[in-house]
């Protein structure tokens, strides 16, 4: 581990990720109440109508952020692209609010369309306030990756309460309101984009590898989570009846997401002072994710209170893990990727996860109803890659001590 010395984040290193953060507000805010509103007296459309539109509505995304990176690159610059998006996602949600289908198809419409302009854009500006500062690349992205966390998590209790309480058109114009603060933020900030180019030491074959490498990594670990979660479910509703505490459902489930905050501040002050490279960080949240796997699989099919400690212990762990992973898949991007081209980078980069996702997905739906089968594939798929990056990283220590004595 190196120490870092004389790289500090600045303010605009928090101006983008509270931009994050309130924009994720919006959209999760947005996302909770939309089933419930098609579903309402207001649209008036079936549950399964509803599931088809919103499963249109988040698969959208994927083609959005493409053309959105690209337009960013190429034509709006990433700034400005982000800035239009997050109004378009404004609009959308205004829109929502006159309770007629065109509304609500416009809103929708809209907000993917903005979506795919801010996202992928705003996460380039971010990585490119760091290009002189590349050791502080993945607690940089440690800080937005725990924005969005909270973001989404706030945007949910808020302006899903806002929206259930004291009605549909509150709930929107809150998550309309909380985007255009979003882009102010950003708006209002004055930076020039440096123009160094990380990675261009390194011959291109060896920067297209570890870029793939990565993103299959971060792809497959997703997929595997998919197989843990098939448990967490049943597991949860389990841990709500064994719990004594009142209001104890929900307590549980905010616990399952209590921890994270905690490690990833840890995490950023470590990595704000101290470095390693970003596959010594992957390898280290594999080999975590497999521990927490492990843990979980020690809870039986019908657990009692003294099992209460090992789902905190697993939970915990996990936190522990994602942080490792999810950060820096957009941290190596950005230290080896042309800026001119990183929005662009960054939007076709998650395809393969997808794919992988969705491939896994369709396997998985064979085991719904083994939910313990499910989980031990998840832990002994997890181990095999914790295994294959020590040995990986082993290697390649031996391989430098190798070459530097001689």
């Amino acid at each position: 581990m190196e120490r870092i010395i004389n790289q500090n984040h600045d303010r605009h290193t928090f101006i983008y990720a509270c931009s994050k953060l309130l924009e994720r507000a919006a959209f999760y805010g947005v996302r909770f109440l939309i089933v419930l509103y098609m579903t309402g007296d207001s649209i008036q459309m079936s549950r399964e109508q509803a599931l088809i539109v919103f499963s249109w509505f988040t698969g959208g995304f994927i083609v959005s952020h493409i053309i959105g990176g690209i337009l960013g690159d190429l034509v709006f610059g990433n700034k400005r692209a982000l800035i239009i998006g997050g109004a378009f996602q404004a609009i959308g949600a205004f829109s929502l609010c006159m309770h007629t289908p065109f509304g609500l198809y416009a809103g929708l419409g809209l907000i993917v369309l903005g979506g795919g302009l801010y996202t992928p854009n705003v996460t380039a500006q971010f990585g490119k306030l760091y290009l002189p500062r590349d050791r502080l690349l993945d607690s940089g992205f440690a800080i937005f990756y725990t924005a969005i966390n909270i973001g989404s998590f706030v945007g949910v209790l808020l302006i899903g309460y806002l929206g259930e309480n004291f009605g549909w058109s509150i709930g929107f114009m809150s998550a309309g309101g909380l985007m255009l603060i979003s882009i102010a933020l950003p708006a209002l900030s004055q930076i020039t984009e440096p123009v160094r180019l990380y990675g261009d030491w390194l011959p291109r074959n060896q920067i297209i590898t570890k870029i793939v490498v990565a993103v299959v990594l971060v792809g497959l670990f997703w997929a595997i989570y998919d197989l843990y979660n098939i448990r967490m479910p049943g597991l949860l509703v389990q841990v709500n009846e064994l719990a004594t505490l009142d209001n104890a459902g929900g307590f549980w489930l905010l616990i399952s997401n209590a921890f994270f905050v905690p490690v990833s501040i840890a995490a950023i002050v470590l990595w704000s002072y101290f470095y390693s490279g970003q596959f010594t960080k992957l390898t280290i949240g594999f080999a975590f994710a497999a521990i927490s796997l492990g843990v979980l699989s020690l809870i039986p099919g019908d657990p009692n209170e003294s099992h209460l400690i090992l789902y905190l212990i697993a939970m915990m762990i996990f936190d522990i893990s994602e942080i490792h992973i999810g950060p820096v898949i957009n941290s190596l991007l950005t230290q080896y990727t042309n800026p001119k081209y990183l929005a662009t980078v960054m939007s076709l980069a998650f395809i393969p996860g997808y794919l992988i996702s969705y491939g896994a997905g369709s396997f998985s739906g064979e085991l719904y109803d083994r939910p313990f089968l499910a989980l031990k594939l998840a832990l002994v798929a997890m181990s095999v890659i914790s295994v294959g990056l020590i040995i990986y990283l082993l290697q390649k220590k031996q391989g430098a001590t190798i070459t530097k004595e001689f």
